[in-house]
């Protein structure tokens, strides 16, 4: 079984314990790693058996995928990993360049929707050709906002590197006073079930172990990034994983402002 895992430190909480050998994955289990796009298509495409998705791309494929329940990645106010940096404020962007990263389609939709509905710009989206990971690339390409997602963000925000900073986990709870869901597991309908439930066991165990030593997570999170270790901390603490009832309103309230098929969740 292929469990896919993206490569910042916000899945830390869910998959250290499996990285320490303290959670084990089932008999044949095997870790694949990379950006929320990568991860994406992998698993709407049979590569992966299980994997976090974000949560517009499950929506779009729910004929395919199985939610997993009781997991996810959301917030409940800021999000800090998931911003637009912009030389001038936001009201000023109209007709501007605005970079987009395909690493995160999910946060694409939503700053598309934040510009349309509550800042009423339009600006001039254009994709990013550098890996969104890439700052001094990113810094290079014509633009006057850059919507830059996980740890790179982190780094930019850190940097004050742009005098304006919009949080988009934030200007979504200002918006709706929901909390916003940005990813969650799905496995493959074609998928061995009794493999899956085993494998989602592993993942729920492994959070569980997370959430309870977010202090050697944020130390190991800083060492990776260069961040410091407090703020990785309040980063982590800021995340939420579980995935109920109030998640799942906030959830469909988006998909259907973005028009995407309408969320059911299948457990």
């Amino acid at each position: 079984m292929k469990i896919g895992r993206i490569g910042y430190i916000n899945c830390a909480p869910v998959y250290g314990a499996i990285d320490r050998g303290i959670v084990k994955l089932p008999h044949g289990g095997e870790l694949v790693t990379g950006t929320p796009a990568e991860l994406n298509d992998l698993l709407v495409a049979g590569e992966l058996d299980v994997s976090v998705i974000s949560a517009i791309e499950y929506a779009r494929h729910a004929k395919d995928l199985v939610l997993l329940p009781e997991l996810a990645i959301s917030c409940d106010g800021p999000v800090r990993s998931v911003a637009l940096f912009s030389r001038r404020t936001v009201g000023q962007l109209d007709g501007r360049t605005v970079l987009l990263s395909a690493s995160s389609r999910t946060s694409v939709a939503l700053l598309e929707l934040l510009c349309r509905e509550v800042w009423h710009i339009r600006p001039k989206f254009a994709e990013a050709r550098a890996e969104a990971q890439d700052l001094d690339a990113l810094a290079a390409l014509p633009h006057e906002a850059v919507l830059v997602i996980g740890d790179a963000a982190l780094k930019l925000a850190a940097a004050g590197t742009y005098p304006h900073r919009y949080d988009l986990g934030d200007e979504w709870k200002r918006w709706t006073g929901k909390p916003f869901v940005f990813a969650v597991w799905a496995a493959r309908r074609a998928a061995d079930r009794a493999a899956v439930r085993r494998g989602h066991d592993s993942l729920l165990a492994s959070r569980a172990w997370g959430l309870a030593h977010l202090d050697e997570l944020a130390a190991e999170a800083s060492r990776a990034t260069g961040v410091a270790v407090p703020v990785c901390r309040e980063y982590l603490a800021g995340l939420d994983y579980a995935f109920n009832d109030k998640h799942r309103t906030a959830l469909t309230d988006f998909l259907r402002h973005v028009d995407s098929p309408q969320f059911v969740q299948v457990a």
